[in-house]
C-alpha cells in the first residue's frame, strides 16, 4: 500500500514492519487465550483465530489477483458480522472474541478511508466495516463484556476513523496541489508559445521582406527565400503542435531540454543561417557550465532568455554582431547575449512591438529566485543578462553532463 505520506523509505518501512509486528503479537496473545484450559471446547472459540482473523488479516495487502479493496473489505465485514450471528445463535457457548481478527478490522477501516476515491462507496463499506467491530462484544454474551468492549472498541473506532480521514485530507491535498502545479506550468508553456512563435514568426517575416525586395533585382534568390519561409513555417506549426498537444494532456510530464550545450548551439547556428549578410553568432560556453547539470525549468528559462534575445537582435539589429555566453559557479546559472547597436534606427521592427516578451523572461527568471536585466552597456552594446540559481536537488557541480 502506497499512502504518499510525507516520509522517507525507511520510515516508510518502519511503519510497514511496525503493522505487521503489531498483527503477530496480537495473534499470538489470540493462541495464548485458546489454548488455556478449556479454551477450544467449541469451533466459536476458535474459528476467530484460525479462520476470520487470519482471512481478515490476509485482506490487507494488495496483490496481482486479489479484489479490490472494498470487495475485500465488505467480504471481511460480513464473515465477522456471520460469526457473531451463530455465536449468538448457539446456546450456552461463549464465543472468542478475536483480537487479531478486531484489530485487521480497524486497519481495514483506515485503508478504505484513506485509499477509496468514491465518497459513497467509502461510506457503506466503512459502515459496513464499523457494525461489524461493534458487534464484537455480543459473543461474550454477558453485560460487563459488552459494555466494557462497546467502550474500548468507540475508543479504538475513533482513532482509526480519525487516522483515515487525516490520510485522505491528505492524499485530497495532494492532488489539489498537484492540479496547481499543472495550472501553473501550462501557464508557463503558453508563454513559451508566444515565445516560440514570435521567434519564428520574425524569421519568416524578415525572408518574406527580404523576398520582397530582391524580386525585382535578384529573381534566383526568391525561391531559397520561399524554401526557407516553407521550412520555417513547417517548423513552427510542428513546435505549436507539441506545446498544443503537452497543454491538452492531463497527465503530462514537463518537458526538458535533451542538452542545454546543444539546444543553444543549434538556436545560435539556425540565428546565423538566417543571416547570411551579417556576421555569424558566437557562443560561448565556460568549463563549469559544460561540465555541470540543471534542473529543467533552470535549462527551459535559459533557451527561452537566448531565443528572446534572439528575435530582439533579429527585429532591432539585424545585421550586427552577436555573441551569447554561458557560464556557471557553485550557485549560479549565468547567461548574457550581447549585441552591437545598429548605426542607424531600423524603423517599427519586424513584427511590430509587443513589449511581453522582455517581461515575460522577467517572470520566468524572477519565479525561479533569479535576476534579469536589460539594457545597454556602453554606447554601441546590448545586453540581456540572466542569472538563475541551481536547483536544490542538484547542488553538485562537476557532474558529467
Amino acid at each position: 500500500m502506497d499512502w504518499k505520506l510525507p516520509f522517507s523509505p525507511l520510515v516508510r518501512r518502519l511503519l510497514t514492519g511496525a503493522a505487521v509486528l503489531a498483527l503477530a503479537l496480537t495473534w499470538v496473545v489470540d493462541l495464548l487465550a485458546l489454548f488455556q484450559p478449556g479454551g477450544a471446547s467449541a469451533p466459536t472459540r476458535w474459528l476467530p483465530v484460525f479462520v476470520t482473523g487470519p482471512l481478515a488479516v490476509l485482506a490487507l495487502p494488495d496483490t496481482r489477483r486479489s479484489p479490490s479493496l472494498t470487495v475485500r473489505a465488505v467480504g471481511v465485514a460480513a464473515m465477522s458480522a456471520a460469526l457473531t450471528c451463530v455465536s449468538l445463535s448457539v446456546s450456552g457457548r461463549v464465543a472468542n472474541w478475536g483480537l487479531l481478527e478486531t484489530l485487521a478490522l480497524l486497519f481495514l477501516i483506515v485503508r478504505v478511508l484513506a485509499e477509496t476515491e468514491s465518497d459513497r462507496t467509502t461510506a457503506w463499506t466503512v459502515a459496513a466495516l464499523v457494525a461489524a467491530v461493534l458487534m464484537l462484544p455480543l459473543r461474550g454474551r454477558t453485560v460487563a463484556t459488552l459494555v466494557a468492549g462497546q467502550y474500548v472498541l468507540t475508543v479504538a473506532l475513533s482513532l482509526a476513523v480519525l487516522i483515515g480521514c487525516f490520510l485522505r485530507a491528505m492524499e485530497a491535498r495532494r492532488q489539489r496541489a498537484v492540479q496547481d502545479v499543472r495550472y501553473a506550468e501550462r501557464l508557463a508553456l503558453a508563454r513559451d508559445l508566444h515565445d516560440l512563435i514570435a521567434h519564428h514568426m520574425t524569421g519568416i517575416i524578415v525572408q518574406a521582406n527580404a523576398a520582397r525586395i530582391v524580386h525585382a533585382t535578384a529573381p534566383e534568390k526568391v525561391d531559397p527565400a520561399l524554401e526557407a519561409i516553407a521550412r520555417s513555417g513547417t517548423e513552427t506549426l510542428e513546435s505549436m503542435r507539441r506545446l498544443v498537444r503537452v497543454l491538452r494532456e492531463d497527465n503530462h510530464q514537463a518537458l526538458r531540454p535533451a542538452d542545454l550545450l546543444s539546444g543553444l548551439g543549434d538556436l545560435v547556428t539556425d540565428f546565423s543561417g538566417r543571416r547570411p549578410d551579417a556576421p555569424a553568432a558566437r557562443f560561448e560556453a565556460g568549463a563549469a557550465a559544460r561540465t555541470s547539470r540543471f534542473s529543467p525549468e533552470v535549462e527551459t528559462s535559459v533557451y527561452r532568455v537566448v531565443q528572446e534575445a534572439l528575435t530582439n537582435v533579429h527585429r532591432h539589429a539585424p545585421g550586427e554582431r552577436v555573441v551569447v555566453r554561458l557560464d556557471a559557479d557553485p550557485d549560479w546559472l549565468h547567461v548574457t547575449v550581447t549585441n552591437s547597436l545598429a548605426h542607424r534606427r531600423t524603423g517599427s521592427p519586424a513584427g511590430g512591438q509587443s513589449g511581453l516578451g522582455l517581461i515575460g523572461l522577467r517572470e520566468r527568471i524572477e519565479a525561479l529566485d533569479g535576476e534579469f536585466w536589460a539594457g545597454t552597456v556602453d554606447p554601441a552594446q546590448w545586453e540581456v543578462r540572466a542569472s538563475v540559481p541551481r536547483s536544490p536537488a542538484d547542488p553538485r557541480p562537476g557532474l558529467p553532463g
